[in-house]
């Protein structure tokens, strides 16, 4: 079996773009898999149609391989997955559920099935149902996040299996891509590097929030409302809400209402105060708005510099 991202999809870099919500649209995927990566479309949220024309949109906009993320939790997946079985791009991502019964119909479609999975144990069971890859997202990650890290799933988890490992959260430079490949990895997923991008389409608000972040600026919220953890920039909203939560007074419900349509007020409508702006840690690395070219293009240099002198290390 393949081990290399780059032969498993049929690209040039070992590099997915990050599904975000309300964000991950068909131009910021197709630029990415243009610069040499994967780009995935988000499907978070959206209507069959919207999942069907962004599809179609991305083919007209790039003859490179790129993807869909279907999130498991929607009321609507299965007709997702039915779209995305009839208009066929190159691969899907799948989190926020169980995958196994959706591998087998999407393979039969001609598509590679990536799972995301936060620990060993999903890892496995994944692999025994027959998925080509799997994103392993440590919780440095933005948005929704589990409780490892990505140094210890990294050690933990690549070992353990035999089918390519990607992996995602905290990555925003490359000697950090550079140490993944050196632990085995097979490839990374990068979501908040590419925020400040040209082609991304969040809102300019969003995106000169990040380039001014320190590197504590992350904060996560939900984190006692099981299940419902998720890593975001620190404001106004954020730090009410973990205030609610602490205090212990709010009860779960309350707290999931306070927070629903939060992410899409920041993103798209460039609320930076009361929306949820969903990010990792890896902030400073977000220094200016570029193209997507220009920042794989660094990012690829700098993997290999450092590639390059891990050569000469003596231990």
């Amino acid at each position: 079996m393949a081990k290399s991202l780059t032969e498993v999809l049929g690209i040039k870099y070992p590099v997915l773009q990050g599904a975000m919500a309300w964000i991950s649209d068909a131009g910021f995927a197709a630029a990415v898999s243009n610069a040499g990566g994967a780009g995935i479309i988000s499907t978070g949220g959206r209507t069959t149609e919207y999942t069907r024309d962004e599809i179609r949109r991305a083919k007209s906009l790039t003859d490179k391989p790129f993807g869909v993320n279907i999130m498991l939790m929607a009321p609507n997946k299965e007709e997702i997955v039915k779209v995305i079985c009839e208009e066929k791009p190159a691969f899907v991502t799948l989190g926020a559920g169980n995958p196994v019964p959706f591998i087998a119909p999407l393979q039969a479609a001609g598509i590679k099935v990536i799972p995301v999975v936060p620990n060993v144990k999903l890892a496995k069971r994944v692999e025994k149902a027959g998925a080509d890859a799997i994103v392993v997202e440590g919780m440095e990650a933005g948005g929704h996040i589990g409780v490892l890290t990505t140094m210890a799933l990294m050690t933990q988890v690549i070992p353990e299996v035999n089918f390519p490992v990607v992996m995602a959260g905290g990555f925003g430079d490359g000697r950090g891509i550079a140490a993944a490949l050196l632990m085995g990895a097979s490839g990374v997923q990068l979501g908040t590097r590419f925020l400040v991008a040209e082609e991304c389409p969040v809102h300019a608000n969003v995106k000169q929030k990040l380039i001014e972040a320190a590197d504590t600026d992350t904060i996560v919220t939900g984190l006692t409302i099981g299940g419902g953890a998720v890593r975001g920039i620190r404001n106004k909203f954020s730090e009410h809400f973990v205030a609610l939560e602490n205090e212990g007074k709010t009860d779960k419900k309350a707290l999931l209402d306070m927070a629903t349509g939060t992410n899409k007020l920041a993103a798209v409508d460039g609320d930076t105060e009361n929306g949820m702006m969903q990010a990792g840690q890896s902030l400073l690395p977000l220094k200016k708005t570029e193209p997507v070219k220009d920042i794989m293009e660094a990012l690829m240099r700098e993997a290999r510099e450092t590639l390059a002198q891990a050569k000469d290390i003596k231990i």
